[in-house]
């Protein structure tokens, strides 16, 4: 916590340095509920509490939801065939 009794309030630029991520990333955590955040008119604010909070989940959220997801099945691309005429 901040020395004046506010709770110290981070850009998402400032914790995409933070955890050497892209900020993208973070809009992605925050969208996704992993990372808690507020809007301050147009921009996001992630409060120390918070980061602590993602800290102490230890991605575990993240873990489990790629576990459950099924991601796109492998795309084939067609080959000519040898024997086809041109």
């Amino acid at each position: 916590m901040a020395e004046s009794g506010r709770p110290q309030l981070y850009t998402i630029q400032e914790v995409a340095d933070i955890l050497r991520v892209h900020p993208r990333t973070i809009y992605r955590l925050i969208r996704e509920a992993d990372l808690k955040a507020i809007k301050v008119g147009s921009q996001w604010r992630i409060s120390e509490t918070a980061l602590f909070e993602f800290f102490d989940k230890g991605g575990q959220a993240l873990r489990a939801r790629r576990k459950t997801e099924k991601g796109p099945s492998q795309l084939k691309l067609p080959l000519d065939d040898e024997n086809e005429p041109r």
